[in-house]
């Protein structure tokens, strides 16, 4: 039992450290962070019970879960709205990867004109469908070019600016995607590790000895590699919802990621 603990103390430490980095970058300090994860022992716990059959868990079963003492989990506050938008609900993020999921099936549809004309397809129209004419084209436009991923090609039309919906113009919404891929990426991980269900795709490769420019040249083979694999991404996941018409229980994400840097010391 002590060797399980002290592997995933170990595990923990290795995932946790680019977060601490990340925290510390931010001006985060040691109070908030112990907030944060008091909250979230507190969420998961009382998540397991519930997966027990426990509705409403009470003080003490939270304290023995989490190893808090009673008076924290009495004194624990309603979490805040989380401040970061949710990605995988942004309109657009829907209109950027379908007119990317457009433009690679025809490479002139990489510049629309932005209102429906003789021209054939138009931004407006992209927009309508993705969105489901739930927000005005305008609205989505203009978020586009504020994240710096679309831009105006001249009065009347519009051009992709960026290879995929990545925006790091606005760090509000870049930490929203490093929250919600990171978080999916763990919670694969971590579900294949425990056991949860069926294993899910979830596979790396490692080298080392490598010169910088060996690393940029598959770095830059994984973007093309991952370019041609996002369309048929997409094209086959715009008809499962087709087929569904939306109404599926079931969200996925799936991702790729690439690291290299200096070689780390043992411990780091």
């Amino acid at each position: 039992m002590q060797d399980r603990l002290t592997w995933a103390q170990a595990a923990c430490a290795r995932v946790m450290r680019p977060l601490v980095r990340l925290a510390l970058g931010m001006g985060l300090k040691h109070p908030h962070l112990e907030t944060l994860l008091r909250e979230l022992l507190l969420e998961e716990a009382t998540r397991l019970w519930r997966q027990q059959g426990v509705a409403a868990p009470n003080i003490s079963q939270l304290a023995v879960t989490t190893g808090l003492n009673r008076k924290d989990v009495t004194a624990r506050v309603r979490r805040p709205a989380d401040p970061l938008p949710h990605t995988e609900l942004s309109a657009a993020a829907k209109t950027f990867t379908r007119w990317l999921q457009l433009a690679g099936e025809d490479p002139a549809l990489q510049r629309l004109p932005i209102a429906g004309s003789d021209e054939g397809l138009s931004f407006e129209q992209v927009a309508r469908e993705a969105s489901r004419g739930d927000v005005h084209h305008r609205a989505v436009l203009d978020e586009l070019m504020r994240l710096g991923m679309v831009a105006k090609a001249d009065a009347t039309h519009v051009e992709l600016s960026a290879e995929g919906f990545v925006p790091t113009s606005d760090l509000q919404t870049t930490l929203a995607f490093l929250g919600d891929n990171l978080r999916d990426h763990a919670a694969a991980a971590v579900s294949n590790a425990m056991g949860e269900g069926p294993l899910l795709l979830e596979r790396a490769v490692f080298a080392e000895g490598l010169s910088e420019d060996d690393c940029e040249a598959v770095h830059q083979w994984m973007r093309q590699r991952w370019a041609a694999l996002h369309r048929d991404l997409v094209s086959q996941l715009s008809e499962a919802i087709t087929r569904s018409g939306a109404q599926g229980s079931q969200r996925l994400r799936v991702g790729v990621y690439l690291h290299y840097g200096e070689r780390e010391a043992a411990g780091e």
